[in-house]
């Protein structure tokens, strides 16, 4: 009898080890599929789809944004740039037309660009600057910009990306006179009789003023560029005015026939109203404001930030309107609340 009870002691002893191994080895995550993600909900099923998470260490993300100018709407850059500072993109580019400029007052000119620079760095990410129509309206803002920020085009590598800011204000001085003395008194006349009389002035009807030019020297200069780049996963092409449409045009064409056997993407903006065009089977996408003048009979003339993810060797382009992003508070940050964004929506019933 004895002996039968030590056998029976020693069997619930047994059971409680093996319920405890049991136990233990329950407790244990199961195997991950990546030292970044652990869990211990056993073997399968699982409450989650699956487990290839959406992540490379090549994959980033950038921000653009369009026009500030052509009077601009106080307030809307710095909710731009707030909203950007939540979303946390790695770096941030423009597609020109910083500031008012339009003048050749060196120390007015610096205190635009001063005043642009301090509400760009509430931005964590590094901002790159593309100069527009506004930015180089005359020799002497090209000398303040290149004082400041060195060359008017130029080009940087990040993460196998390569990305081309281009000049589309690139005539020669003398010209460049003869087309601000075009623009003064065509904004003179819009200071008159609102922006629609734009259309009746000479400056209007000059070619470079809605696609701008981009010279012999630029194009080999970008060539070149890309030659010296042929492994790059992607490039991106930034630049203020539609440079192809100018009629004969040859100097940006030399451009395209460069990338003309990789994938890339162009951003452009000046005409304050989004566009999406597919040409040569790229996309070639014109920004609306992000602070500018507004045209409510334009489609798409709304403030709002592009958001561009780049993943291996693919792109995803998200547009986010400035009055559909709202943070934690459940508000607009920067003041956005009390703004308009988009003039469709803003209008009065008697507008």
């Amino acid at each position: 009898m004895k002996f039968s009870g030590y056998i029976e002691r020693m069997a619930l002893v047994t059971v409680a080890v093996l319920l405890t191994v049991c136990s233990c080895a329950r407790m244990e995550p199961a195997p991950a599929q990546s030292a970044d993600f652990q869990h211990a909900a056993g073997p399968p099923p699982f409450a989650w789809t699956h487990e290839q998470f959406d992540a490379r260490h090549d994959a980033f993300s950038f921000a653009v944004f369009a026009d500030l100018t052509g009077g601009e709407r106080a307030g809307v850059f710095d909710v731009a740039m707030a909203q950007l500072r939540i979303l946390r993109p790695e770096l941030i580019l423009s597609v020109g037309d910083l500031i008012e400029g339009g003048n050749e007052d060196h120390a007015l000119l610096n205190a635009e660009w001063d005043s642009f620079d301090r509400r760009a760095g509430a931005a964590r990410a590094p901002l790159f600057r593309v100069g527009g129509n506004h930015d180089l309206t005359n020799p002497v803002q090209w000398q303040v910009w290149e004082q400041r920020y060195g060359p008017r085009y130029y080009y940087f590598v990040y993460k196998n990306v390569l990305f081309l800011v281009l000049d589309t204000e690139d005539n020669t001085p003398r010209r460049q006179q003869e087309i601000e003395q075009a623009r003064v008194a065509a904004m003179a006349r819009v200071e008159q009789d609102g922006w629609d009389a734009m259309k009746d002035t000479a400056y209007y009807a000059m070619p470079e003023t809605k696609p701008g030019r981009v010279s012999p020297e630029q194009a080999a200069y970008f060539r070149d560029v890309i030659a010296r780049h042929p492994q790059v996963r992607w490039t991106f092409v930034f630049l203020h005015k539609a440079a192809w449409e100018r009629p004969g045009e040859e100097n940006f064409a030399a451009i395209e026939a460069a990338l003309a056997d990789r994938p890339y993407t162009v951003f452009h903006g000046h005409e304050h109203a989004y566009q999406h065009q597919l040409r040569n089977g790229r996309d070639y996408i014109r920004l609306g404001t992000t602070g500018g003048v507004q045209f409510a009979h334009k489609p798409l003339s709304v403030d709002h930030v592009t958001l561009v993810s780049v993943s291996g060797n693919e792109v995803d382009i998200a547009n986010i309107r400035l009055s559909g992003l709202f943070d934690k508070t459940g508000r607009i940050p920067a003041g956005g609340d009390a703004l308009c964004f988009d003039p469709l929506s803003c209008a009065s019933p008697s507008d």
